[in-house]
């Protein structure tokens, strides 16, 4: 505080430079005379004495303060306080503040309220490996437990809808059906498309080295159609519809909306989270199919802008490579992967804390979750096609 703090004393007090005299008034308590006009201009008169009467032999059991002849005062006199309260806290020293002017007085009440904390920044030890491993591992163990949880959730509300005792609007599923499928369609094409493109060209390269350029079509379509297009569907939905749950249900529980649906006795994994996963279970397949025809578009631009292949033949051998098998099970994967974004957006909306940086947290989480859920699924689902032959 460099404002002067213009505290005048009684008539007849010193105007001098600052002049600060100690002295013992009884036993043990310590006099500090404090006189003349404290200005940050003026030299400070030094603790040296002080400190000699504050020996832990000394005997001091408080400090009082006479501040008669004092004229004036400033920041330089509340800083040369602080060093006296600094030294006598860890003597426990009690300081008495009556003789001070009232302004300084509360001045220092203030400053000495709440304790300095030692233990942040810099100084603070490090976590070993071995506690570091342990935490993850038990957070992981956690984790596993409440996503179990949730999924056992999600399952009792499905067993309520086939019921017909799930609580949840209509008009909230067909809005829900809507932001899920026509409004994805743009992201949808232009991936989907961009993708046959890279497909079909990174293909023809190698093929027109061997002039089985005609094949582009196999692969594109194949690829397309067998994973390609679902895992393309499902990733951008992920970054898409996912994390749009993830912030929807992070904002509501953070402004308690959850709480207030369940002191009114409705479920919100029924009410939120069930309508969530009947949109995306629905509109993840019709997605897939869409981005299976954009990505055989893609393939052929390049077969016929670059291969010369024309757009009759480009069918037709697409449409002998392609087999029902390689439909079902690129809607198996899409309907898979609807249930994956799903679970993970609401999961990570529905663990989300109760601040700000929260739901950004929990946005970024449902993504990191859905992406790495979707590629395992795939993995799995691959390896089991293998196993069976399909």
């Amino acid at each position: 505080m460099k404002d002067k703090q213009a505290e005048r004393a009684p008539s007849g007090a010193g105007t001098g430079p600052p002049t600060l005299d100690v002295n013992r008034s009884s036993a043990g308590t310590l006099s500090v005379r404090i006189g003349g006009n404290w200005r940050l201009d003026q030299p400070i008169p030094p603790l040296a004495d002080i400190k000699e009467q504050m020996t832990d032999d000394a005997g001091v059991e408080a400090i009082h303060f006479d501040t008669e002849g004092l004229s004036g005062w400033d920041s330089s006199l509340l800083s040369l306080l602080m060093d006296i309260y600094q030294l006598a806290a860890p003597k426990k020293i009690r300081i008495d503040t009556s003789g001070l002017p009232e302004g300084v007085a509360h001045l220092m009440a203030i400053a000495t309220a709440v304790p300095e904390k030692k233990d942040t920044g810099r100084g603070k030890s490090r976590i070993g490996f071995f506690s570091a491993a342990g935490e993850r591992t038990i957070g992981f163990f956690k984790a596993s437990v409440e996503m179990l949880d949730f999924i056992g959730e999600a399952v009792a509300a499905l067993g309520k809808l086939l019921t017909g005792r799930a609580c949840f609007k209509f008009s909230d599923l067909v809005q829900l059906l809507k932001q899920t499928g026509a409004d994805a369609l743009p992201i949808v094409s232009m991936i989907s498309l961009l993708v046959g493109l890279i497909l079909a060209f990174v293909g023809a390269i190698q093929l027109e080295m061997f002039g089985a350029q005609i094949y582009v079509a196999n692969l594109v379509g194949i690829a397309m159609v067998r994973v390609m297009g679902a895992v393309m569907a499902g990733i951008i939905m992920t970054g898409r519809t996912g994390a749009a749950f993830a912030a929807q249900l992070g904002t509501m529980q953070v402004n308690e909306e959850l709480d207030a649906l369940k002191a009114l006795g409705i479920s919100p994994m029924e009410f939120l989270v069930l309508p969530r996963m009947l949109a995306l279970c629905i509109m993840m397949p019709l997605l897939c199919l869409y981005a299976d025809l954009m990505g055989v578009l893609g393939g052929m631009i390049v077969g016929a802008g670059m291969l010369d292949i024309s757009v009759v033949q480009y069918y037709k051998q697409t449409q002998s490579a392609i087999g029902l098998s390689n439909l079902w099970i690129g809607l198996f994967h899409s309907a898979v992967f609807g249930v994956l974004v799903a679970l993970s957006g609401c999961l990570r909306g529905i663990q989300c804390g109760r601040s700000a940086s929260a739901v950004g947290k929990a946005t970024t989480s449902a993504v990191v979750t859905g992406i790495v859920s979707i590629v395992v699924a795939t993995a799995i689902i691959t390896v089991g096609c293998n196993v069976l032959g399909i």
